[in-house]
């Protein structure tokens, strides 16, 4: 149970109370959970976006959905993907992207990446009809906590001492990465048939490219990237659910 609340404690801001903080060996051991915390986001944005779908129009409906995925995450991935594009796309050699990534200020190519990824969303999400922007809610965020399962597991922390992931580093495993793949077509499939197996393939695969690429350019992963990783992995799954849904007519 512990790990469970480490999971918890980490990818999203809910507070815990003082008797269930948990250590630092039970955060490294957390990450097998980071699935189950997606679904329970998951669950809570599906519920949004009924809601939503019922008192707004779709494009307003689509947007509150994006914002409250955001919020799930204390808004710390959408920080993450703003400072990987700063860094990858304002540094030259892999030691000041590291160093850009750690600068907190926001650059030209940080608003841009925030506003690409965000209208993006929303804008996926608003091509869905009702029956199935549930459905996208729901599966968005098991994609994004399963590619960063799978990242952290697969390629080594790229900084040499400190970060918010470094905990991490002594506990990876490539049968998380396994478990991740397995969990995300799993929750696919029962939230969406084929076309859910789809999404969550597509952010599987995503997540795996980019992080090849993240392990070329910087030498491993960081927190800004594994934030960056699941932003990535959402927006995925919500643009196949719309080029589906629309491929089909429905």
């Amino acid at each position: 149970m512990r790990t469970f609340l480490a999971a918890v404690q980490f990818l999203t801001p809910l507070p815990l109370p003082a008797a269930w903080q948990p250590t630092a060996d039970d955060l490294r051991r957390s990450p097998p959970w980071f699935p189950v915390v997606g679904l329970a986001i998951g669950l809570l944005a599906a519920l949004v976006s009924i809601d939503a779908h019922w008192l707004l129009p779709p494009f307003l409906a689509a947007g509150v959905v994006t914002l409250a995925l955001a919020a799930a995450s204390g808004f710390l991935h959408l920080d993450g993907w703003a400072d990987t594009a700063d860094g990858l796309l304002g540094g030259f050699s892999r030691e000041e992207a590291l160093a850009i990534m750690r600068d907190s200020r926001i650059g030209v190519m940080a608003a841009v990446a925030l506003c690409a990824v965000l209208g993006l969303k929303t804008a996926a999400l608003a091509a869905l009809p009702s029956a199935w922007l549930w459905r996208a809610a729901c599966l968005m965020p098991v994609a994004g906590r399963c590619g960063m399962l799978a990242a952290m597991s697969l390629i080594p922390y790229a900084r040499s001492a400190g970060g918010v992931a470094a905990v991490f580093e002594l506990g990876k495993s490539p049968r998380r990465a396994v478990w991740a793949a397995i969990f995300a077509a799993a929750a696919g499939c029962l939230i969406a048939g084929r076309c859910g197996l789809a999404a969550a393939a597509a952010a599987m695969l995503g997540a795996a490219a980019f992080s090849f690429y993240i392990w070329r350019r910087l030498g491993g992963a960081t927190g800004d990237t594994l934030g960056a990783i699941c932003e990535l992995s959402e927006l995925t799954a919500a643009m196949v659910f719309a080029a589906w849904i629309q491929g089909k007519g429905c």
